[in-house]
C-alpha cells in the first residue's frame, strides 16, 4: 500500500507539471498579446512588486543619461535648464517569458504600477519642470527578464559660480540620483559601460548655455548626505559667452575711456570742446554700465565688473579734472608784465633809465619786488645780474597736457593688461 501511494502521488505531480507546462505554453503562444502575457506574469500568486528581484548578491542597476537640450534664462544667470533621458536597466528573473512568443520585448507602460522599480530620486539644487505630457517614460521587459526603464526629465539647476570673477567664471551645475528606499547592500547604481561622460543627442539644442565639459562619477562620500546609499553624480561645467561681454561691455568701455583722452591734444583754452568731450564720455559710460549692471547677479563681495567700472570711471573723471586744472592754471595772471604772443615764448619789455655812466634796464621778469633786479648797460657789452624767471602759466598748462598725453594712455594700457591676465587666469 505504501509504494502504490507514492507512485500515485508521483503520477499526479507529473500530470500537474504537464498541465502547467501546457498552460505556460498556451500563455506565451504566438497569438497572445503582450498585455495577456503581462497579466499572467504579474499575477499576485506568482509576482509581488514589494519584493526585490531574487538575484544572487546585490541588485545592479545600470544607468545612462542622454542630453536633449540645455538652456539658460540669460547670460548672467546661475540657473540652467537641462532636459535629458534617464535610462535604468536591471534584471528580474521573475519576468522571464518563453521563446514561444513572437515579442522581442513586452511593452509594459500600462503595467507601470504593477512592476517593481528602483525608487530613484534626484538630489539637486533646483526645481522640476512641469510633468511632460503625454507619457514621459517607457518600460520594456525582454525575454531573459531584463527590464529597461526610460524616463524623460527636465530640471532647473541652481549652479555654483565664482561670481567674484564674473564674467570669466565657469559655472558648475550638478545633480545626483540614488534610491530612496534601498541601501547599498541591496541595490548599487553603476554607470552603464563605465561611461565617464554623458551621451549627447544628435539634435542637442542649446540656448545661452555653453557646455564645455561634463562627467559622470559615483558620488563622493562627503557629497552624499546618506553615505550608506548608492549614489551617482552628474557634473555639467558651463562657460560664459566671452564675445558677448567684449562687444557689449569691454570694447565700448575702452572706446569711451580713450575718447576722454582726446582732450589732451586740444588747445588748453578750448573750453567748449574739452568740456563737451569730458561730460559726454562720463554720461555715456554711466548709462552703459548701469544698464548692464541691472542684469548682473547681486553679490556682496568685489567682482571683476565692479573693478572694471570703477577704474574706467576714475580715468574718465581724472581726464575731466585734468582739463579743469589746465584751464585754471592757464588763466592765472603772470606775476610780472610778460607779453605773450600766440605761437611765441613770453618776452620781456625793457625799460631804459638814465643812470649817468650806465643805463639801467628794469627787469620785468624777476621774482623779487620791483627794481630788485637790474641790467647794467656798459660800453661794449651788457653784464646781467638777474634771478631765475618763473614759468609762465600758459607754459605750465601746456606742459601738464604734454605729460597727460603720455601718463594717462600708458596707465590705462597697464590696467587693461593686468585686468585681463589676472581674471582670465581663473577661468
Amino acid at each position: 500500500m505504501g509504494w502504490s501511494c507514492v507512485v500515485a502521488r508521483a503520477v499526479a505531480f507529473i500530470l500537474m507539471l504537464g498541465k502547467i507546462s501546457a498552460f505556460t505554453s498556451d500563455i506565451f503562444a504566438a497569438g497572445k498579446s503582450d498585455k495577456e502575457i503581462l497579466d499572467n506574469l504579474l499575477k499576485n500568486t506568482r509576482y509581488d512588486k514589494r519584493l526585490l528581484p531574487p538575484v544572487d548578491g546585490v541588485l545592479t542597476v545600470n544607468v545612462s543619461v542622454l542630453l536633449l537640450s540645455l538652456a539658460s534664462p540669460d547670460e548672467s544667470s546661475l540657473k540652467y535648464e537641462v532636459e535629458f533621458l534617464l535610462q535604468q536597466q536591471w534584471y528580474d528573473p521573475r519576468l522571464r517569458y518563453s521563446n514561444q512568443s513572437h515579442y522581442d520585448y513586452l511593452n509594459a507602460i500600462h503595467h507601470h504600477e504593477d512592476i517593481w522599480l528602483p525608487d530613484t530620486y534626484f538630489i539637486m539644487h533646483g526645481d522640476f519642470k512641469d510633468p511632460i505630457i503625454p507619457m514621459h517614460f517607457a518600460l520594456r521587459i525582454y525575454r531573459n527578464g531584463t527590464i529597461n526603464y526610460l524616463m524623460r526629465r527636465h530640471l532647473i539647476l541652481s549652479c555654483q559660480g565664482r561670481l567674484n570673477i564674473f564674467p570669466f567664471d565657469d559655472p558648475l551645475c550638478s545633480f545626483a540620483l540614488e534610491s530612496i528606499s534601498y541601501e547599498q547592500s541591496a541595490i548599487t547604481y553603476v554607470w552603464k559601460n563605465d561611461e565617464d561622460t554623458l551621451r549627447k543627442s544628435p539634435s542637442l539644442t542649446t540656448l545661452n548655455a555653453y557646455l564645455i565639459q561634463n562627467q559622470t562619477i559615483p558620488c563622493p562620500i562627503k557629497a552624499s548626505w546618506r553615505g550608506n546609499y548608492s549614489c551617482l553624480k552628474v557634473d555639467l561645467i558651463f562657460t560664459r559667452d566671452r564675445a558677448f561681454y567684449f562687444t557689449t561691455v569691454f570694447i565700448p568701455g575702452i572706446i569711451l575711456v580713450t575718447s576722454s583722452f582726446i582732450t589732451f591734444w586740444l588747445e588748453w583754452n578750448a573750453v567748449p570742446a574739452r568740456s563737451m568731450i569730458g561730460v559726454t564720455t562720463m554720461l555715456n559710460f554711466f548709462t552703459t554700465s548701469n544698464g548692464f549692471r541691472s542684469t548682473l547677479p547681486v553679490v556682496s563681495n568685489l567682482t571683476a565688473m565692479n573693478v572694471w567700472d570703477g577704474v574706467c570711471m576714475c580715468f574718465i573723471y581724472a581726464s575731466l579734472l585734468e582739463f579743469v586744472c589746465v584751464n585754471y592754471v592757464g588763466r592765472k595772471r603772470p606775476l610780472h608784465n610778460v607779453v605773450y604772443r600766440p605761437g611765441e615764448n613770453p618776452v620781456t619789455q625793457p625799460k631804459r633809465e638814465s643812470t649817468g655812466a650806465a643805463d639801467l634796464v628794469s627787469c620785468t621778469a624777476c621774482t623779487g619786488p620791483p627794481g630788485s633786479c637790474t641790467h647794467t648797460a656798459n660800453n661794449g657789452g651788457v653784464s646781467e645780474v638777474r634771478k631765475k624767471e618763473p614759468p609762465h602759466p600758459i607754459r605750465v598748462a601746456k606742459t601738464i597736457d604734454v605729460i597727460a598725453r603720455i601718463t594717462f594712455p600708458t596707465a590705462y594700457a597697464v590696467f587693461l593688461i593686468f585686468f585681463f591676465i589676472h581674471y582670465k587666469a581663473f577661468s
